[in-house]
């Protein structure tokens, strides 16, 4: 348990960064998700309208620190193959 007030205010702020981290990371997934169930389907136009919306929230949500920019533009670019093997 934290014992001063500095400490308290760190965890209050901490548990805060967690929160919104988690929903962040959790939108990210869901983008990439979208993705893969229309790429899944054969549905070439949905998943690249799909891979445009999923880059910027990817792109955004590296920005803030949330995940890696390595990360990011590795699940990007597995995305972009997939939803360019469609084309083939």
């Amino acid at each position: 348990m934290a014992n001063t007030a500095s400490a308290r205010k760190s965890a209050r702020t901490s548990e805060l960064r967690r929160q919104r981290n988690a929903s962040l990371r959790s939108t990210m997934r869901t983008a990439m998700k979208d993705v893969k169930k229309a790429v899944a389907a054969g549905d070439q136009a949905a998943a690249a309208a799909a891979l445009t919306a999923s880059m910027s929230k990817i792109d955004r949500i590296a920005a803030k620190g949330v995940v890696h920019k390595n990360a990011a533009a590795r699940q990007k670019s597995r995305l972009a193959h997939a939803v360019k093997a469609l084309a083939k």
